[in-house]
């Protein structure tokens, strides 16, 4: 059965976008820790980091590097964290969250963001994205 993750890559459920190439998918995390919460995905379905080819996997580290340097000049803050957890949905996935304090870090506490704001954010990191 397709990962939640492989359905937004076929189209079949919507997503707010970032960025995309042919290979990788970049888009808003609808229950994010902090504003701006990204998650950067490749778009072949594997469940767990290390078991990417290793083109793969430089290519995702290096996609969700580009995607980080856009959301950081798009969302005010210390610093981009980055994780890959990998429990809650079986599709690797890496977390791109910015930072103001470490709290943000941790998935306990979450934002409420309108559709709206989310559609605006999108892109206002797609435009930053454009500029490089």
């Amino acid at each position: 059965m397709a990962s939640i993750f492989t359905k937004i890559v076929n189209g079949e459920i919507p997503c707010y976008k970032v960025a995309e190439t042919d290979d990788f998918l970049a888009f808003l995390d609808v229950n994010p820790n902090a504003k701006g919460h990204t998650l950067c995905i490749p778009k072949k379905e594997v469940d767990k980091l290390f078991d990417l080819d290793e083109a793969t996997y430089k290519g995702l580290m290096a996609f969700s590097r580009t995607v980080a340097l856009a959301l950081e000049k798009a969302v005010p803050c210390k610093r981009i964290g980055v994780g890959v957890i990998g429990l809650e949905v079986p599709h690797v996935h890496v977390h791109l969250i910015p930072l103001q304090t470490m709290d943000d870090a941790r998935f306990i506490k979450k934002v409420s963001m309108s559709t709206e704001e989310f559609q605006a954010l999108a892109h206002a990191i797609n435009a930053q994205l454009k500029k490089e």
